[in-house]
Protein backbone atom coordinates (compact mmCIF):
# COMPACT_ATOMS: atom_id res chain seq x y z
CA UNK A 1 0.00 0.00 0.00
CA UNK A 2 1.54 3.27 -1.11
CA UNK A 3 0.91 6.17 1.27
CA UNK A 4 0.84 9.72 0.01
CA UNK A 5 1.40 12.29 2.76
CA UNK A 6 -1.32 14.44 1.20
CA UNK A 7 -3.90 11.72 1.97
CA UNK A 8 -3.21 11.91 5.72
CA UNK A 9 -4.75 14.86 7.59
CA UNK A 10 -2.24 17.33 9.07
CA UNK A 11 -2.06 17.49 12.87
CA UNK A 12 -3.46 20.57 14.58
CA UNK A 13 -0.21 21.31 16.44
CA UNK A 14 2.80 22.71 14.59
CA UNK A 15 6.29 21.46 15.38
CA UNK A 16 9.81 22.46 14.39
CA UNK A 17 11.05 18.88 13.97
CA UNK A 18 13.15 18.50 10.81
CA UNK A 19 12.23 14.78 10.56
CA UNK A 20 8.47 15.41 10.71
CA UNK A 21 6.75 14.39 7.44
CA UNK A 22 4.24 17.26 7.82
CA UNK A 23 6.40 20.20 8.99
CA UNK A 24 9.91 19.00 8.14
CA UNK A 25 11.67 17.51 5.16
CA UNK A 26 11.22 13.76 5.72
CA UNK A 27 9.95 11.79 2.72
CA UNK A 28 7.89 8.63 3.08
CA UNK A 29 8.38 5.51 0.96
CA UNK A 30 8.15 1.75 1.20
CA UNK A 31 6.14 -0.26 3.70
CA UNK A 32 3.30 0.86 5.97
CA UNK A 33 2.15 -0.89 9.16
CA UNK A 34 -0.34 -0.36 11.98
CA UNK A 35 0.78 -1.26 15.49
CA UNK A 36 0.62 -0.48 19.19
CA UNK A 37 3.04 1.84 21.00
CA UNK A 38 4.84 -0.05 23.77
CA UNK A 39 7.16 2.69 25.03
CA UNK A 40 7.86 6.39 24.52
CA UNK A 41 10.76 6.71 26.98
CA UNK A 42 13.41 7.50 24.35
CA UNK A 43 13.74 11.07 23.08
CA UNK A 44 11.55 11.57 19.95
CA UNK A 45 11.31 7.78 19.55
CA UNK A 46 8.55 5.25 20.16
CA UNK A 47 8.71 1.47 20.23
CA UNK A 48 5.91 0.04 18.07
CA UNK A 49 4.85 -3.61 17.93
CA UNK A 50 2.38 -5.55 15.80
CA UNK A 51 1.49 -9.24 15.48
CA UNK A 52 0.78 -11.39 12.47
CA UNK A 53 0.10 -15.05 11.78
CA UNK A 54 2.32 -17.31 9.69
CA UNK A 55 1.13 -20.63 8.31
CA UNK A 56 3.33 -23.68 9.07
CA UNK A 57 2.62 -26.30 6.36
CA UNK A 58 4.22 -29.21 8.23
CA UNK A 59 1.86 -28.89 11.18
CA UNK A 60 -1.04 -27.38 9.21
CA UNK A 61 -1.37 -24.66 11.81
CA UNK A 62 -0.66 -20.98 12.28
CA UNK A 63 1.85 -19.42 14.62
CA UNK A 64 1.81 -15.91 16.05
CA UNK A 65 4.77 -13.68 15.32
CA UNK A 66 5.59 -10.27 16.75
CA UNK A 67 7.53 -7.48 15.09
CA UNK A 68 9.00 -4.69 17.21
CA UNK A 69 10.57 -1.57 15.71
CA UNK A 70 11.74 1.88 16.79
CA UNK A 71 9.93 4.71 15.02
CA UNK A 72 10.43 8.47 15.02
CA UNK A 73 7.67 10.21 16.97
CA UNK A 74 7.04 13.79 15.78
CA UNK A 75 6.18 16.26 18.55
CA UNK A 76 3.01 17.42 16.78
CA UNK A 77 1.25 14.02 17.04
CA UNK A 78 1.39 13.72 20.89
CA UNK A 79 1.94 9.93 21.02
CA UNK A 80 1.53 7.99 24.29
CA UNK A 81 1.87 4.35 25.32
CA UNK A 82 -0.92 1.95 24.21
CA UNK A 83 -1.90 4.20 21.27
CA UNK A 84 -2.68 2.49 17.97
CA UNK A 85 -0.54 4.22 15.31
CA UNK A 86 0.32 3.99 11.62
CA UNK A 87 4.04 3.94 10.74
CA UNK A 88 5.63 4.45 7.32
CA UNK A 89 9.12 3.59 6.15
CA UNK A 90 11.61 6.33 5.36
CA UNK A 91 15.34 6.78 4.90
CA UNK A 92 17.48 5.71 7.88
CA UNK A 93 17.17 8.35 10.60
CA UNK A 94 19.62 6.62 12.95
CA UNK A 95 21.19 3.20 13.45
CA UNK A 96 17.86 1.60 14.43
CA UNK A 97 15.16 4.05 13.21
CA UNK A 98 13.82 3.58 9.68
CA UNK A 99 10.14 4.39 10.31
CA UNK A 100 8.10 7.50 11.18
CA UNK A 101 4.76 7.62 12.95
CA UNK A 102 2.36 9.44 10.60
CA UNK A 103 -1.07 8.97 12.19
CA UNK A 104 -2.69 8.11 15.50
CA UNK A 105 -5.44 5.60 14.72
CA UNK A 106 -6.84 5.29 18.27
CA UNK A 107 -5.66 6.45 21.65
CA UNK A 108 -5.97 9.01 24.42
Amino acid sequence: MVINIKDIPKPARVCSDRDCPFHGSAKLRGRTFTGTVLSTKMHKTATVQWTDRKYIPKYERYEKRKTKIHAHSPECLDIHENDEVMVCETRPLSKTKHFIIVKKVTGK
